[in-house]
């Protein structure tokens, strides 16, 4: 398992894999499959509970389901997103919750939303013995903020703020600063800038370490995606006709089939049969 010493010997040496889990059964997958760390992202909230948006997910949500990644991933690093107001109103709501995430899933490190704006959270948070990764350009807490999900850094005033926060979260004490929906340009001037691993989700392949959400990379669904998003696999047309034949051979009586059934001594079902008779 690697472990937050980990990212500051691969920094411009190997890239890290990362891909978001929300069960047990995924995370095992992903294990074996030697992604690197797994990311518990408070996108469950879309993904896995049918919310429009990340913001109605809670601490019990995040608790429920980290725990489930951690039982299926022993031996990967996990990190557990930060749900939206469990850490902005105080340092205080900050340490305790990030604290129950850790002490109740398991999990190795925690993730927040926010640059400088969020910095003492970082840091008190680091302070209590809590390793953290910043999360900086495209905050989806704050979707409603941005008027909608947009690439951000995009002018002179949006780029610099967008390096201050990074440099904030660093400083702050973050051991690792996830970049989405920034330009490739400034996330590479970034990744050179900071002594702290940069994790790119549309940012382009600079970044010392990429996250993708698994529903997204497998094709789960056949609505359109971020631009960002390379679709690995077509799992959506792959679940669907395997329900479809399945709905097929059970209506025709195809399935289940002798091999799927266990089977009874004949004599022993005969004189059973026979006592349960006799004895009405």
């Amino acid at each position: 398992m690697i472990n937050v010493n980990t990212f500051k010997e691969y920094k411009g040496v190997k890239k890290l894999t990362q891909i978001t889990a929300y069960d047990y059964s995924t995370a095992r997958l992903v294990e074996e499959a030697g992604i690197d760390f797994i990311l518990v992202g408070d996108s469950l909230g879309m993904v896995m509970l049918g919310y429009p948006s990340t913001l109605p997910v809670t601490m019990e949500d995040m608790i429920h389901h980290g725990a489930a990644v951690v039982r299926g991933a022993r031996n990967t690093f996990v990190v557990v997103d930060m749900p939206f107001m469990s850490y902005q109103a105080s340092d205080e709501d900050a340490v305790r919750n990030a604290g129950r995430l850790l002490k109740e899933t398991g999990c190795q490190a925690v993730k927040l939303e926010g640059g400088a704006k969020y910095a003492s959270r970082i840091k008190a948070i680091t302070d209590a013995g809590i390793p953290v990764v910043g999360h900086v350009g495209l905050t989806p807490q704050s979707v409603n903020a941005f008027g909608g999900y947009k690439v951000q850094g995009k002018s002179y005033d949006a780029a610099k703020a967008l390096i201050k926060d990074c440099l904030a979260v660093e400083e702050a004490g973050a051991f690792a600063v996830t970049l989405e929906c920034v330009p490739a340009d400034l996330a590479a001037e970034i990744t050179k800038m900071l002594h702290i691993s940069t994790i790119g989700i549309g940012a382009s392949n600079v970044c010392d370490a990429q996250v993708l959400v698994e529903q997204d990379m497998l094709g789960y669904t056949a609505d359109k995606t971020a631009k960002f998003v390379k679709k690995f696999a077509n799992a959506h047309d792959m679940i669907v006709e395997a329900f479809k034949e399945y709905k097929s051979e059970v209506e025709s009586g195809a399935f289940p089939a002798p091999e799927h059934t266990y089977k009874i001594d004949p004599e022993d079902l005969k004189n059973a049969l026979k006592e349960i008779k006799e004895s009405k």
